[in-house]
């Protein structure tokens, strides 16, 4: 909206001329979602204690725990007002990929917030919220639009782009095996981040470091200068994606002020699915598909804890860990919950720079 009202007064006024970098709205929504989710987190979490929606605790987790049951959840709906409004506020509205991500943000938000509200408001299925494979149904229909919009865009290159190889030497086209490509990515990495929000500050924490990766991978991917120079696949108006993605980190820091141990309040999976699906279709549109697994390293490692624990429990009646996902094992190996989340906030940091030297590996 700024950049449509102010930008085209640079011709009169020269101060406006700031509005035409990417790199200056990125700030700009950066700063806008951290000020209102400072500003507006102590309301929220008041009026969510006012209504009692609280964090619902499993039985079999660590004990400690039990505590945690007072603690308001469905704090992600100020996170994805927040970045919705700083979004639309800072970047090019014109820009179509801003609105897939934004479209797919939402509607993974509205499945999150149905689910939070019928488990925690309205009490059905004991709890349990909408039945899995409706979620997940609906998460993969979500995905498979996105992906078949991609499909139809002439422009978007439907190829793998594959790290450390130049694209001229490996990008094989994907055709129409693309679109499942894409809702794989997308639907994985909205349910790896839901799997990892299991401490105070653990997945908003890691989303954040993500979200400030991908806001540099999105701009180069953007501009044709340097994805030449990098030897990397340019993607035409990916750059705007940096807008979002700032507002993702801005907003991140906010709510990791109120989020983080002991925790005021949680994401719910309003939150985490959302913010999980926005960085898959970030991924997705900047061409930086593979990149998500070693940005996104944690959340594979805690998805991974799940699926070896539950196959060798089946296929061997024993379990690796003590408890899946990963993060409770180290609870139960005797870990003080700050220092898990602290260890894995570095490993998070560790990978998001691996993932940004790959780019100069060609």
């Amino acid at each position: 909206m700024l950049y449509h009202l102010l930008y085209p007064l640079a011709d009169t006024f020269i101060i406006f001329n700031v509005f035409k970098y990417i790199t200056f709205r990125a700030l700009g929504a950066a700063l806008t979602t951290l000020v209102i989710c400072l500003l507006f987190g102590p309301w929220l979490i008041r009026i969510l204690t006012e209504k009692k929606i609280r964090q619902p605790i499993r039985e079999d987790v660590p004990s400690r725990h039990l505590a945690k049951g007072e603690t308001p959840t469905m704090g992600g709906t100020l996170l994805l007002v927040a970045i919705t409004l700083s979004t639309l506020l800072w970047a090019d509205l014109s820009n179509r990929y801003v609105w897939i991500v934004l479209l797919l943000t939402a509607g993974y938000g509205l499945i999150g917030f149905l689910d939070d509200y019928l488990k925690l408001i309205k009490k059905e299925r004991r709890g349990m919220g909408i039945k899995g494979r409706y979620k997940l149904l609906a998460q993969l229909l979500l995905a498979l639009i996105v992906g078949i919009v991609l499909y139809f865009d002439p422009n978007f290159p439907k190829i793998l782009a594959v790290p450390f190889l130049k694209p001229e030497i490996f990008a094989p086209d994907l055709g129409w095996l693309y679109i499942i490509f894409a809702l794989l990515v997308i639907a994985g990495a909205s349910n790896a981040v839901n799997l990892t929000d299991g401490l105070d500050g653990l997945a908003i924490g890691p989303v954040t470091i993500a979200a400030g990766a991908y806001l540099l991978l999105a701009y180069v991917s953007g501009h044709a200068v340097i994805a030449k120079y990098l030897q990397i696949t340019y993607i035409a108006g990916s750059g705007e994606l940096s807008i979002f993605c700032g507002a993702m980190v801005g907003a991140g820091l906010g709510f990791l002020w109120y989020n983080t141990y002991p925790a005021q309040v949680f994401m719910g999976d309003v939150g985490s699915l959302a913010l999980g699906g926005a960085l898959g279709t970030v991924a997705v549109v900047s061409k930086h598909e593979m990149l998500l697994i070693l940005v996104g390293g944690l959340f594979v490692v805690e998805t991974l804890s799940v699926i070896f624990q539950v196959a060798s429990f089946k296929w061997r009646g024993k379990r690796i860990f003590e408890m899946t996902p990963i993060h409770h094992h180290f609870e139960l190996k005797g870990w003080a919950e700050p220092k898990i989340i602290v260890r894995f906030w570095i490993i998070s940091i560790i990978l998001a720079l691996a993932a940004l030297g790959t780019l100069k590996l060609r």
